[in-house]
């Protein structure tokens, strides 16, 4: 049996025991990783920026329509007048890789309905569309070659405007838009009481407005170069970017 001495000495050493165990635990809390004053500050902010240039380049869909009683009448009438307009916008200065076509078609012209309710075919319907890309400042005179060369069978499908080399609006947008971006983190720093760091990482999306249309009637003829305004287009950039706080 355990003297009175020994009782005490083994109490005094559990006791000792457990107050190591809880100075280990609570050192162990206050030595945790990762606490508040490591976490870096930051901020991440969007930019726009945006420019507007004068289009340079025309687009324009032509067509050319026919209706014969038979297939082959329509498709070769067709045929042989959007080659005279080929033909007659190459002779005016028009690159033919400036030339492409878009859409040739052929459908069955229905007369009325009889009493069954069917009708029997009367003609066909043939159809030749191109694009031609032409310079803004000839626009005018290339429209009025394809109408003079098509006759009464143009059709005009629109045109559009756009920008041939926009690069240089690209870079002015893509730069006003960080510098949008950085003056926005500027003014949240300053409203937080911190000094702006270092930027961490940008990211961008680019967008462009696209080619300006311009509806046109389809002429039946056109005597004179029909009056084109491109008007101007816009080139935009979002700019995603984050920045450290200190």
């Amino acid at each position: 049996m355990p003297t009175h001495s020994a009782r005490t000495i083994l109490r005094w050493s559990m006791t000792l025991a457990l107050a190591g165990v809880s100075a280990l635990a609570v050192a162990g809390c206050d030595a945790t990783p990762g606490g508040d004053s490591d976490i870096a500050r930051q901020v991440t902010v969007v930019g726009t920026g945006e420019v507007q240039g004068v289009p340079d380049t025309l687009t324009t869909e032509a067509g050319i329509e026919f209706v014969a009683g038979d297939v082959t009448s329509a498709m070769n009438q067709t045929s042989e007048r959007q080659q005279a307009v080929i033909d007659a916008l190459v002779d005016a200065g028009v690159d033919r890789k400036d030339i492409s076509t878009t859409q040739v078609s052929l459908q069955p012209q229905y007369g009325n309905p009889d009493a069954s309710g069917s009708a029997n075919i009367t003609g066909y319907r043939a159809g030749n569309t191109i694009r031609v890309k032409v310079e803004r400042d000839s626009a005018s005179q290339v429209l009025a070659v394809i109408v003079r060369a098509g006759g009464d069978a143009t059709r005009i499908n629109g045109v559009s405007y756009s920008i041939e080399d926009d690069s240089a609006l690209v870079r002015d947008a893509r730069e006003r838009a960080f510098h949008d971006a950085r003056d926005r983190a500027e003014q949240y720093a300053q409203l937080s009481g911190l000094r702006l760091g270092q930027v961490i990482a940008i990211s961008e999306v680019a967008g462009e407005a696209p080619p300006t249309p311009v509806g046109m009637p389809m002429p039946r003829a056109m005597a004179s170069a029909p009056p084109v305004e491109p008007g101007q287009q816009t080139v935009s950039f979002t700019v995603t970017a984050v920045w450290e706080l200190s």
